[in-house]
């Protein structure tokens, strides 16, 4: 008796101590909410400009070389493209001029993922070599595809020599400017 009356005693000294842990209870978790928002506007820019296309030399006067570069195009809207067709958009030297043609490919085809589709590149001709002055007399009509944000967009140039003839020898330049303009939405 004599020890259970020292446990007890003993009990209640620890409990005077540290009344905390007897009257210690979880209060459960607390939440707090917040609401977030944002906004995406219509976006439609180029990523970069393209990188500078060198052709090969023009060695004979059959010779047609030809490159091209590849841009991406961040977009969340419909848009279109067309393309400078002034005598900027020429190879040119200080004496002479070159046949310059340009070609176009985007990577969509404007259904499962952005880009053009089959009719929209087949009433632009982008799939044509096409003289500078024409190129995308009809603009490339590209359709936005939600979740998909970018379209990459290839530019192909050709040159030659005119028909029956060769031009002056130098070195020839020219400017190509691809202008998208917002559709719709």
């Amino acid at each position: 008796m004599k020890n259970l009356v020292r446990v007890l005693l003993l009990g209640g000294f620890l409990l005077c101590l540290t009344p905390n842990l007897a009257l210690a209870a979880d209060p459960g978790d607390s939440n707090s909410t917040c609401n977030i928002s944002v906004t995406v506007n219509t976006i439609l820019e180029w990523a970069d400009n393209f990188t500078d296309i060198t052709l090969t030399a023009i060695s004979a006067q059959a010779d047609t070389p030809d490159a091209n570069e590849t841009q991406t195009i961040y977009t969340n809207c419909n848009f279109e493209i067309d393309a400078d067709t002034s005598t900027t958009a020429q190879l040119s030297s200080a004496t002479d001029t070159l046949v310059t043609k340009y070609q176009l490919a985007d990577d969509g085809d404007g259904s499962a993922d952005t880009g053009a589709t089959a009719a929209a590149e087949a009433a632009s001709g982008i799939a044509s070599w096409t003289d500078y002055n024409s190129f995308l007399s009809t603009a490339l009509a590209v359709t936005h595809v939600d979740t998909d944000g970018a379209v990459d967009i290839t530019l192909s140039v050709q040159a030659s020599n005119p028909a029956g003839e060769v031009a002056d020898a130098g070195s020839y330049s020219a400017i190509q400017t691809l202008t998208a303009s917002w559709t719709s939405d």
